[in-house]
């Protein structure tokens, strides 16, 4: 009776879901956006097929706003949260499986999708289910504490899964490793779905609507969506959207090829394990201080104050591939450096972004415009980084970190067009901290 009682106390408390919860979030985001990148590298694909295959696999956070409403009328969130659990589970299972078939990059890559789709849905659904299980002085104080876990999320995905794999490469076919690693991380993820199966409070907010509103759910959307393309200042939104991370766009793609790559192609000839560490690890740090100092310099003087260095931030440190693709380095020493400063300020200049994604939310139906700005934010990722494996194969690492860049006058010009008298109210200050 007494373990019962425990079970029941756990399963009331926050603390036993929150931080798996946001682990089981982060994850398989990090798996399908960069460690698939790796994956593909060690298996033999050119630059120009990787970039192509894993930016289109962005496309469902394009999309998820159009499909969210679905989530609120079918089943409740726990449902939904518990389910993409057990399918993430299978695609990361079939993945595992998959790497040794003879057509291998078609299976990998359907199992790739299937895992993209579940986790932009399981993030609709957890989201919803914080709101809905949390009152409000709960909400504000685990906002911290589920970034916390979902930046512990990614360097699990980054360094960890990265670091084992490589690992396993030295003894092992690189499909036989990275097999080996997909399956005990679908493993991992059944766990999650028998744990929070049972561990998920039972809310009486959380319910799924009648099918008799669907009708009134479609046309709902569709007049938010209007109404969102009709805001003040659109086209210069529009163009602040998906040219503000322009550069960043090119070298996501490109900087963990260019890591591995061999030294006679321009690259550095590091090994997995080291990629797991000097990105996965070090600059996924650099990445996260980056970004709460951002937030402290935004609740210290809002986006009027700090945009321009922001801006600088988010550009300037590019240029440290143009010093690695020259001299070429040997060893990790200034590798780590110069990814930790270029991740530093990434985190740090995309609070600007943040805070004017929430600044032109703002109004009527915030919350659905503000989930069109990210959509669009995630189509400003998948569009440079279709043509980067291209423009790369074409004029070397060297080259391509130069125009990557000089792209960066695109950020300055965007950045320079937007209004910059933005209310540092604390609504969008909360938003800012709980995204760092």
């Amino acid at each position: 009776m007494k373990s019962i009682k425990n079970i029941k106390a756990i399963k009331g408390n926050p603390w036993g879901w929150i931080p798996t919860l946001y682990m089981a979030e982060g994850i398989p985001y990090v798996i399908v956006m960069s460690v698939a990148t790796i994956m593909y590298e060690r298996l033999g694909l050119s630059n120009a097929q990787i970039a192509l295959y894993t930016s289109w696999l962005y496309l469902p956070w394009v999309i998820k706003p159009f499909w969210s409403p679905i989530v609120k009328l079918f089943e409740t969130k726990r449902w939904w949260i518990v389910m993409m659990q057990m399918l993430i589970g299978a695609a990361l299972g079939g993945l595992a499986f998959s790497l040794e078939a003879p057509n291998y990059i078609q299976w990998s890559l359907a199992m790739l999708w299937i895992m993209a789709f579940s986790s932009a849905t399981h993030d609709i659904a957890a989201d919803g289910f914080y709101m809905l299980a949390l009152d409000d002085q709960q909400q504000a104080f685990f906002v911290g504490i589920r970034s916390t876990f979902y930046r512990i999320a990614s360097i699990i995905g980054q360094g960890l899964l990265i670091m084992f794999a490589g690992t396993l490469e030295s003894r092992l076919t690189p499909s036989h490793a990275w097999s080996i690693t997909f399956a005990l991380t679908a493993l991992l993820f059944f766990a999650f779905f028998a744990f929070h199966a049972h561990m998920l409070p039972k809310t009486e907010a959380d319910k799924k609507q009648q099918e008799t509103d669907l009708l009134h759910a479609v046309k709902d959307f569709f007049g938010t969506f209007v109404s969102f393309f009709r805001k003040k200042h659109i086209v210069i939104a529009l163009l602040f959207i998906l040219c503000y991370r322009l550069p960043e766009a090119m070298l996501v793609k490109i900087c963990p090829l260019f890591l591995l790559g061999s030294t006679e192609s321009g690259g550095l000839a590091l090994t997995t394990g080291d990629i797991g560490i000097v990105q996965g690890t070090l600059g996924v740090i650099g990445l996260t201080l980056g970004g709460i100092l951002g937030g402290v310099a935004a609740e210290a003087g809002g986006l009027k104050r700090w945009l321009w260095p922001m801006v600088l931030s988010i550009t300037l440190p590019d240029a440290v591939y143009i010093g690695l693709a020259y001299f070429q380095p040997e060893g990790l020493f200034w590798v780590s450096i110069c990814v930790f400063i270029e991740q530093f300020g990434y985190g740090f200049g995309f609070t600007a972004y943040m805070l004017y994604l929430m600044h032109f939310s703002k109004g009527e139906s915030t919350t659905a415009h503000y989930a069109f700005c990210t959509g669009l934010m995630a189509l400003g990722m998948i569009l440079p980084g279709m043509v980067a494996g291209f423009l790369q194969e074409s004029v070397g690492y060297l080259n391509f970190f130069i125009i990557a860049t000089l792209l960066c006058a695109l950020t300055f010009a965007v950045a320079a067009l937007i209004k910059t008298d933005v209310d540092t109210d604390n609504d969008i200050l909360q938003k800012i901290d709980e995204k760092n």
